[in-house]
């Protein structure tokens, strides 16, 4: 496993992002991975905080490069407050790239008034998805706008210094009476450091699972640290099984979170460690 792991890092780490970028410029020089579309592999996406400290262009690159072409969208790359015209334009890079935005968030919800913009925005984007963390309070609310709306609503562990969504139970226990629309998107980092393996939460929840962010992380405690897919703690095996039991439609989107500045080698080397378990328990 470890020389696997050795080759999949060497390869990743010799695409460096200023190649990418200069690639797409020149299209004759660029030939873009395309993922397998075979319907019995699971569905790998982007979780837009991957992005953080990379451009849209940059981001576009990254992802034709990679052959992912879907993503959940942050608002630092498309603010809240947006205009529709705004929207569009941003919407419109991303597919001219062949790429879908399929989601919005996380959207902190703190009142009302927040958590009814984010519903106003996911519909003006044209998403029927919002990765949240609303107060307790707003649960009901939450309920009757999705329901209003007809967008779904995934609310996302945020590990143990979260004091409203520590672990996937946290958030389970809080939705399982609220309409179906009212799911969890499953940090799996996060939950790992909660104490929580994320193959036992997806067999304990999987029916309310809409969203997951994919990463690993160093140790199973609150310091552990989020790295590449394959150099932690986490089962991707029993992971990937379980996924595979509950025929999980749901997005796996990847957030890296290690180096910000140049995400693409974590992305690379984290897509074909997954793809590669996934291979082979087949």
């Amino acid at each position: 496993m470890s020389s696997r792991r050795n080759f999949l890092k060497l390869s990743a780490i010799s695409l460096t992002a200023p190649d990418v970028f200069t690639s797409l410029k020149n299209k004759n020089n660029f030939s873009p991975r395309k993922e397998n579309a075979d319907k019995d592999f699971l569905q790998l996406g982007i979780a837009g905080y991957s992005f953080l400290d990379v451009t849209i262009e940059q981001s576009i690159a990254i992802m034709q490069r990679v052959g992912i072409n879907t993503l959940s969208i942050k608002d630092f790359h498309l603010p809240l407050n947006s205009t529709q015209e705004k929207i569009d334009e941003v919407k419109s890079k991303f597919n001219a790239a062949g790429i879908t935005i399929y989601a919005v968030g996380v959207i902190y919800m703190k009142d009302e008034n927040e958590l009814n913009n984010a519903f106003d925005y996911a519909k003006k984007v044209g998403v029927n998805l919002i990765v949240c963390a609303p107060n307790y309070d707003l649960l009901p609310q939450l309920e009757r706008q999705s329901r209003t709306y007809n967008i779904r609503a995934a609310i996302h562990n945020h590990g143990p210094e979260d004091k409203l969504y520590p672990g996937p139970k946290d958030v389970y226990d809080r939705i399982k009476n609220l309409d179906k629309s009212i799911g969890l998107c499953l940090d799996i980092g996060h939950a790992m450091r909660a104490g929580v393996d994320p193959a036992k939460a997806v067999a304990d929840y999987g029916s309310r699972i809409f969203d997951m962010h994919i990463k690993d992380v160093s140790a199973a405690v609150n310091e552990g640290k989020s790295i590449e897919v394959g150099r932690g703690v986490i089962d991707y095996i029993s992971l990937i099984k379980e996924l595979k039991k509950i025929k999980y439609s749901g997005k796996c989107s990847f957030e890296y979170e290690n180096v910000m500045k140049d995400p693409l080698p974590g992305i690379a080397e984290s897509e074909g460690f997954f793809r590669g378990v996934e291979r082979a328990i087949e």
